[in-house]
């Protein structure tokens, strides 16, 4: 009888708390900065629409939608017709922003992306909420795998902002580009951690956040935000860390990565909330090789290549290597 007043106690896991935002408690934030610096941007811009899979609150459109109605448009359930009618906008002057979960916004709808949109260079910009592991729902939810299957199409370029700033930031700069874009996006309560570094978005640019002589941390997305907690952290064990984070995975600014590793004799690890296979890390692993750079030490710091748990995300993200504490732990770990 006691067991079960107790586990009535325990709060229950809703959509909302599965789907949820990852920031941790007591975290400065800000809500719904995709939609928000869309909207804004629209108001000079007449061409943008907006278009969505059934999922406008869920990526937070539905400010567009409310702001734009008649430039506001709802496909349903079909995320193939939302990359083609996006591309058709394309060609007639438009730039549609066409938002979905990234898994159905890769796996359902590739084939669309890749012969409408890519092959003609066509100026539709895919912006995909719920990236790698931002959501408890398992499998079928977690785009682990979205940032690979999207390198390897040409002339697409890749976004993977870090925080509020960093989309809000963006989002003028892939509207100004000329071309496809894949943005992963955070939405709903969105960290705010990059106002602190003096940092600017810069489409193709790699931005060093704080220097550090033991460890180089190149990361992207939310992986930054850690990067940058873990850095404080091993700081008071006299463990300097170094943050560069990459917001554009595709084009890769390379030179950038190159003059931050080379001649620096420290470990130098990948952080991302992606698979290890065919994301950031493999891509930096190549970019170094060819110009035969050599650090003390390479480590990936991704997720492990299989089919992830379902559960709340501050037990996935421990389980899976990229908590705070996680990832300080495999650091000092590779640094013995």
């Amino acid at each position: 009888m006691n067991a079960v007043v107790e586990a009535k106690k325990k709060p229950r896991l809703t959509t909302s708390a599965m789907i949820a935002s990852i920031a941790t408690e007591g975290q400065r934030v800000k809500a719904a900065p995709f939609g928000k610096a869309l909207v804004a941007l629209a108001a000079s811009r007449p061409e943008i629409v907006g278009m969505t899979a059934d999922l406008a609150k869920y990526t937070d459109l539905h400010l567009f939608a409310q702001a734009y109605p008649d430039r506001f448009f709802q496909m349903g359930m079909a995320e193939q017709l939302l990359m083609a009618a996006a591309g058709g906008m394309a060609k007639e002057g438009l730039v549609p922003f066409a938002t979905t979960y990234a898994v159905f916004g890769t796996r359902r709808a590739y084939d669309f992306i890749h012969q409408v949109i890519a092959e003609e260079n066509l100026n539709v910009k895919i912006c995909c909420a719920l990236p790698g592991l931002t959501t408890g729902y398992g499998p079928s939810h977690q785009a682990t795998e979205d940032i690979a299957m999207m390198r390897g199409i040409p002339g697409l370029t890749i976004v993977d902002p870090c925080d509020a700033l960093d989309i809000e930031q963006a989002v003028p700069q892939i509207a100004a580009h000329k071309g496809p874009v894949y943005m992963r996006l955070l939405r709903g309560n969105v960290p705010l951690v990059l106002d602190e570094y003096d940092y600017k978005f810069e489409l193709g640019k790699a931005k060093l956040l704080r220097e550090g002589n033991d460890v180089l941390v190149i990361s992207s997305g939310f992986m930054t935000m850690r990067a940058l907690e873990v850095a404080d952290a091993l700081a008071a064990d006299n463990i300097g860390v170094a943050v560069l984070h990459c917001p554009t995975i595709k084009p890769l600014d390379e030179a950038t990565i190159l003059e931050a590793v080379r001649y620096k004799h420290r470990l130098v690890v990948v952080a991302e909330n992606h698979s290890v296979i065919g994301g950031l890390g493999e891509s930096v692993a190549s970019t170094l090789l060819r110009h035969r750079v050599q650090p003390a030490g390479f480590e990936l710091a991704g997720l492990p290549d299989a089919f992830l748990d379902a559960g709340a995300l501050p037990t996935l993200h421990e389980r899976y290597g990229i908590s705070r504490d996680a990832l300080a732990r495999r650091i000092k770990s590779w640094l013995r």
